[in-house]
């Protein structure tokens, strides 16, 4: 079995691979196609992005745990693939055919269906199967090749505002070939066993259980731009776009740790391991807080030189947007841990269920209400607000289990070092004329700050450094 800690590390590379080609093209391809251009892709993607939740359903979550559970016995572990990839096939096709539709008669545009590639390469997204058996090495490699072929694709073919088309092929078919390179490793994990249309539907309630979760997270993650573009301009949608995406680089960390940490937990919680499940569970909260406060201020912090230096000067109304976004981080954090680590491991999928249609019905009412008169600066209350609901009801549900006085007593001196360190830094004009050398002075005094206020409050609190490492 390989070490939670080597598999963070594989999972963290897989995350920000994910995130890699957008982030290292995004200065590039944020002045080659303009926000307009940004928002019309963004606009597009979404929607595709909707109808393939539907191919996947609830697999990254019930696939991954089920998988997990029958790991050590290859003929248990075969089957359960087997069936469920049959459900998932089935759901691509009938998702792909519908999608399909929507491009003949709705959307009428070439790039919605260049789009169908990105339905039809769900076929082969079997990603919840080598998580379940904790081999993230395995498809780390091929994709970290996939996404520099991609990076290389766009500088040489995306030249100007006229290339969206080109931009959105690259970005499908990366995907397409990512996902078809792991293929060929499953033959080494599974074999082929006969199964029934009974061993099929066994799978089909407890997956759409974990998906109405992921459904509902849609609505404040996916249907925001949705309805931005709708209500407002697509130019206001590329504003949303490019702000979410820095949102994803310390989130893709802490996912990287729920991903890795769902088998384990639902490991342990097979072998009744309670006490040591306890404690996996408080020190991931330590780690998530810890990240998500020194991010999400630390960003808010530089954003005034990072957006005209990263983005261009067409997108200064991110600044704004960054400091309504960035604190979600830390909601987010806490909540992906309690998910991935107690919720779904001890299949508590109703308080799950209930967080999150509780966040979806709070962010479409404040959309409704602010997205008309205020555009992106309203979709990001209303995703801000929506976020830190969903995990203060995930909180309250679970503070038999979790020992939260202990965890929000511990966690206080990375919340206020991260507040101090942004309060002196905003006010903070560094006197360079350069955003860039701005923004790595910024980060170094950030640092800095930050390090000296954690030492200081643990000292004040009587916080021994082992409390968050053992």
């Amino acid at each position: 079995m390989e070490s939670v800690k080597k598999n963070f590390i594989y999972n963290s590379v897989y995350q920000i691979l994910i995130l890699l080609v957008p982030l290292i093209t995004t200065p590039y391809i944020s002045r080659v196609l303009s926000p307009e251009g940004i928002g019309i892709y963004s606009y597009n993607f979404s929607i595709a992005y909707y109808f393939s939740m539907f191919t996947i359903l609830g697999l990254n979550n019930y696939g991954n745990r089920t998988i997990a559970a029958a790991r050590d016995d290859k003929m248990e572990l075969s089957r359960n693939f087997i069936s469920i990839y049959i459900m998932q096939l089935i759901a691509t096709v009938l998702v792909t055919i519908v999608y399909s539709l929507y491009c003949f008669y709705v959307a009428k545009n070439i790039i919605a269906n260049i789009f169908i590639i990105y339905l039809i390469s769900s076929l082969f997204d079997i990603n919840w199967f080598f998580m379940g058996i904790e081999k993230f090495k395995l498809f780390v490699v091929r994709n970290t090749l996939v996404n520099l072929l991609s990076v290389i694709c766009i500088f040489i073919f995306v030249k100007k505002t006229n290339d969206l088309i080109a931009y959105i092929l690259i970005m499908v078919l990366g995907r397409l070939l990512g996902l078809i390179s792991v293929l060929p490793i499953l033959k080494k994990y599974i074999v082929i066993v006969k199964v029934n249309y009974k061993d099929v539907l066994k799978h089909i309630k407890p997956n759409l259980i974990l998906f109405i979760p992921v459904l509902a997270v849609s609505l404040y993650k996916i249907m925001d731009k949705i309805m931005l573009g709708i209500i407002s301009t697509q130019t206001e949608v590329g504003y949303f776009e490019s702000s979410e995406k820095i949102i994803k680089i310390p989130l893709a960390l802490i996912t990287s740790l729920g991903t890795v940490m769902l088998p384990r937990m639902s490991n342990l919680v097979s072998r009744n391991e309670t006490e040591k499940a306890k404690k996996t569970i408080e020190k991931s909260l330590y780690f998530a807080i810890f990240l998500s406060c020194s991010c999400s201020f630390g960003i808010m912090s530089i954003a005034k030189y990072f957006v005209p230096w990263f983005y261009g000067e067409e997108y200064l109304k991110c600044i704004l947007i960054f400091q309504i976004l960035m604190p979600s981080c830390i909601f987010l954090a806490m909540g992906n841990v309690i998910r991935t680590q107690y919720l779904i491991p001890y299949k508590n999928d109703k308080i799950f269920l209930n967080s999150v249609i509780l966040g979806a019905v709070v962010n479409l009412i404040i959309n409704f209400l602010l997205i008309k008169n205020f555009a992106s600066v309203g979709v990001s209350i209303g995703t801000l607000t929506a976020e830190m609901v969903v995990c203060l009801y995930q909180v309250f549900y679970t503070r038999d289990y979790i020992n939260f006085k202990r965890v929000f007593k511990n966690g206080i001196p990375f919340f206020i070092s991260g507040i101090l360190m942004y309060a002196i830094l905003v006010k903070l004009d560094m006197p360079f004329h350069s955003f860039f050398v701005n923004m790595i002075m910024s980060i170094i005094l950030g640092i800095i700050i930050y390090i000296l206020f954690f030492l200081l409050f643990i000292h004040i609190l009587k916080i021994k450094k082992r409390e968050y490492l053992e």
